[in-house]
């Protein structure tokens, strides 16, 4: 029996509509092979118009180069491994590779060996497919379709609402830089929905005059497809994507309550990341909003109507996500002269809720990236707060913190399986 026959990715029927015609999106893909040829038949799949948007590198070593490489280094969306040993070795060398991987990477592996016992025991340990060499560029290409495009699979994007405790927090500041660090120090693809039509300030911050992005995505109403959106993107620099408002007065914006879900749907769908700049505001939609993303986090300066409106929030995220995790708390603007503060851990405490990170009033830098168009990490490399960027963008990521990252496996065989199995 030919398992290349019989699993997903050797299903050659796809109709027009399914997961074969679509795009896949924005990943990035790491291959690790033990010969030149199969580095060549995987570096071949890129010619399919499905792999448009995926970036794709290719390295030597096999399983083990695998292990060795994410040691200490963030792991992509997907890895794909061949394996020539044999079915107790590989099995083993799996394992291993799941202790280096961070929650949600998929991996393929392209083996030598056509046993189906083989192939049920990779797949119960949470490998995303096993394809048998030699196989053909288009097996490989509908193997990768069927986990990220197929009616089944999950959203790759994980989407994060940034939100003031008081108007001039410097929330849309932290959320721009943590976008910065998640395209640059993870290297994946990261999209900022600016939601505040009327004043956002993605554009400024980014040094972008970009198309009215967010405001025809809304208006397309169930028009809006993965494909309008793709269009109505900006890139802002290397893996960071915009989609910008209009930043004018000409119109004024009422949203209903569920206005912004198909949005943010179809970029879950689309980009790694998607980061949401909410305006200080409460409205239907702004709580709505809240209630469904993966992760909320809360910019607040430490004083006391800051800490009033960020208990509020707090207590109202309990009411409307009562399962999930708490949000992050940032304190910003810590230690601003002539100021009378409570300390950050004291506002933590206060609220119930871990102080993720501070920053520092720098009156200095801040104001200097903001009036060139740069995120903080440009204008100043070693700065303090871009620390406390780069560990929120880890946390988001799913990823071990920067700061500690030991990735040495310590976890029971089931937690290597969740990370290692699709989310």
């Amino acid at each position: 029996m030919d398992l290349n026959d019989q699993s997903t990715g050797g299903n050659e029927n796809y109709q027009e509509g399914s997961s074969g015609t679509r795009l896949i999106p924005r990943i990035t893909i790491q291959a690790f092979c033990e010969i030149s040829q199969t580095a060549e038949l995987v570096e071949s799949s890129m010619q399919d118009r499905r792999m448009s948007r995926v970036v794709l590198t290719t390295h030597n070593g096999g399983v083990e180069g695998a292990i060795g490489a994410y040691g200490e280094n963030p792991t992509p969306n997907l890895i794909i491994v061949e394996s020539s040993q044999t079915s107790d070795e590989l099995m083993n060398l799996v394992q291993r590779l799941a202790e280096v991987c961070d929650a949600g990477t998929n991996l393929i592996v392209l083996g030598h060996i056509n046993d189906v016992i083989l192939y049920r025991d990779l797949k119960n340990l949470g490998v995303s497919e096993y394809l048998v060499l030699p196989t053909s560029p288009k097996n490989i290409v509908n193997a990768i379709a069927e986990l990220f495009i197929s009616s089944g699979a999950t959203p790759i994007g994980h989407s994060t609402a940034f939100i003031a405790a008081k108007g001039g927090s410097g929330s849309s500041i932290v959320a721009h830089n943590v976008a910065w660090a998640i395209a640059n120090d993870i290297m994946q693809d990261v999209l900022i929905l600016d939601m505040d039509l009327g004043f956002g300030t993605s554009g400024l911050n980014f040094n972008q005059d970009p198309p009215n992005g967010i405001a025809d995505a809304l208006f397309a109403s169930d028009n809006v497809d993965s494909t309008m959106l793709d269009r109505l993107m900006s890139k802002a620099a290397n893996h960071l994507n915009l989609l910008a408002p209009p930043a004018m007065l000409n119109k004024t914006y009422d949203f209903k309550e569920k206005d912004f879900e198909q949005t943010i749907e179809l970029s879950q769908h689309a980009i790694p990341a998607v980061i949401l700049d909410i305006p200080h505001m409460w409205t239907k939609w702004v709580k709505y909003t809240l209630s469904m993303v993966d992760r909320v986090v809360i910019v607040a300066e430490p004083d006391l109507a800051n800490l009033r409106n960020a208990k509020n929030i707090v207590d109202e995220l309990k009411v409307i996500r009562p399962e999930e995790n708490s949000p992050i708390l940032i304190v910003n603007k810590v230690a601003t002269p002539k100021r009378p503060e409570i300390s950050p851990q004291e506002f933590a405490d206060s609220l119930d809720i871990e102080l993720f990170g501070e920053i520092a009033f720098d009156a200095a830098t801040f104001g200097t990236a903001s009036n060139n168009g740069q995120m903080i990490a440009e204008i100043s490399k070693n700065h303090k707060a871009n620390e406390v960027f780069t560990n929120i963008a880890f946390e988001l990521m799913g990823r071990t913190s920067h700061e500690a990252a030991d990735k040495s496996g310590v976890m029971s065989i089931s937690g290597l399986m969740k990370l290692i199995k699709r989310a």
